[in-house]
């Protein structure tokens, strides 16, 4: 596949974090940082469907450089895999490819890269794991909105969780996260191509949504409308700064804060009903 590579030039950790969990609902598969720079890849033909100058004006970003330029043919999968490293979370949760070794955790995940966000590399994902190790999953239905690779969904029937559907708009992530359901031999899951016009015909117990701040305010009250009486809402891809932002408009959808993760600059929230 033929691939661009966008190249921002930042040095700061909370905007090059912040750019990875944008740019990653906008078609861009795959993320490398340098020691002035994050560089961000998207497959050539995606490139006319975006503009990069809006995106980063959208999102508070416009005063950051940047340069394009279309890449050689090679595969960018199996470059990607070379610096794939396995992660584990809170000493509980081992997140792996399947060339690596296995864990002695409690929890393992094995998550083939195809340079796609959402590995547990990332501090909004470590800090959703965290969120849901301290959470009953037991019998629990769950969505997984935005499910990306689809390691949440798959840790939530590690959790024991009776019923899981993982959403997510991209084509690459819903068959990523289908190969990796099959990967983990996980039974509960169900695997949709959609965004939130998708009409759920279910509520559900835990509502999870690792995405971005512009995406989370838009669905709070939505996700409210799919959360059972007694079941919580845990969001993450939240800078401490949106904090005021997101809470506030919880509140005004009647759900309170039941805790908070804060990790490198980021924020995992679980609300439950008021």
């Amino acid at each position: 596949m033929h691939y661009s590579v966008y190249e921002f030039y930042t040095r700061d950790e909370i905007e090059r974090d912040w750019l990875v969990s944008i740019l990653s609902d906008y078609d861009f598969e795959g993320f490398e940082e340098t020691s002035e720079s994050l560089k961000a890849y998207i497959p050539l033909e995606k490139v006319a469907g975006i503009s990069v100058k809006e995106i980063l004006y959208d999102n508070e970003l416009h005063h950051l450089e940047f340069s394009s330029q279309q890449l050689e043919n090679k595969n960018w999968n199996e470059e990607w895999e070379k610096n794939f490293e396995p992660v584990v979370i809170a000493d509980k949760v081992a997140i792996r490819a399947p060339f690596h070794a296995a864990f002695q955790t409690e929890f393992e995940i094995i998550i083939e890269p195809k340079m796609s966000f959402g590995t547990g590399h990332h501090a909004t994902t470590a800090s959703m794991v965290q969120g849901m190790l301290k959470e009953n999953f037991e019998n629990k239905t769950v969505l997984d909105f935005g499910s990306g690779t689809g390691v949440l969904a798959i840790l939530a029937e590690k959790l024991k969780a009776k019923h899981i559907v993982a959403i997510d708009n991209e084509e690459w992530a819903y068959n990523n996260c289908l190969e990796n359901v099959e990967r983990n031999n996980c039974y509960c899951i169900k695997t949709i191509k959609g965004d939130d016009t998708f009409g759920f015909s279910e509520t559900f117990d835990i509502i999870l949504a690792n995405i971005n701040r512009n995406v989370i305010l838009k669905n709070i009250a939505y996700w409210k409308n799919l959360l059972n009486a007694s079941g919580i809402l845990m969001v993450s891809g939240i800078l401490q700064s949106d904090e005021k932002d997101i809470v506030s408009e919880a509140k005004k959808n009647n759900l309170n804060v039941k805790d908070i993760i804060r990790n490198n600059g980021w924020l995992a929230i679980t609300f439950k009903p008021i």
